[in-house]
């Protein structure tokens, strides 16, 4: 397999996710506005993984499931039953719609029709306060655990590493957050996870 990526971003959930499962992959650094990319990924979105045979699958949740569901003897996925497969469904969704409440920090032009300073300015302090809103739910759901779906290592933990990182840099980062700050100090060390933020 070959995942395409970048650095800091969500594909290095992926990355970590194919660590955890022992699988055979490699990495390519991808330039999402190339031409050459936008064959591989007409959406030029991370990440992307190739698993052969002309066969590319996109949608970092989706790739997850995918690495958890072809490597089951790591146990990464859902446990047995709907009712297991929900809940699992059921985080993946919610940490999907923490990746979309990013948007505003990286592109706030997107979220306004107004240009001014002050405008682009609210639209920051509004993301502030839906990231605060979602870090508080995730506080909650890690009450008490080491790990977000059923207190075990699943592929949810690594994509929701790697964006509560994405913090760092706020004025109440996930440092703040009691069960998030034990969650993130206990995957620091874990060798995956080391590994995929030095690419």
């Amino acid at each position: 397999m070959i995942i395409y990526y970048t650095p800091k971003s969500c594909s290095i959930a992926s990355i970590i996710a194919l660590e955890w499962a022992n699988a055979a992959y490699e990495t390519i650094k991808a330039n999402t506005k190339s031409e050459e990319y936008k064959k591989i990924n007409p959406a030029r979105t991370v990440p992307a993984l190739d698993i052969g045979e002309g066969k590319i699958l996109t949608e970092n949740t989706a790739i997850l499931k995918y690495i958890a569901d072809t490597h089951r003897e790591k146990n990464l996925g859902a446990d047995e039953g709907v009712v297991a497969e929900y809940e699992f469904n059921k985080l993946s969704s919610f940490l999907n719609g923490f990746h979309s409440a990013f948007g505003p920090y990286y592109v706030p032009e997107r979220y306004t029709v107004a240009t001014d300073d002050a405008s682009i300015e609210n639209v920051l302090k509004a993301l502030f306060v839906s990231i605060d809103n979602v870090m508080k739910s995730l506080d909650k759901m890690l009450d008490g655990k080491n790990y977000l779906y059923n207190d075990k290592k699943s592929v949810l933990d690594a994509y929701a590493y790697v964006m509560v990182r994405w913090t760092d840099d706020f004025e109440k980062s996930w440092k703040d957050y009691p069960s998030v700050k034990r969650f993130v100090e206990n995957l620091e060390d874990d060798p995956a996870v080391k590994m995929a933020f030095m690419k």
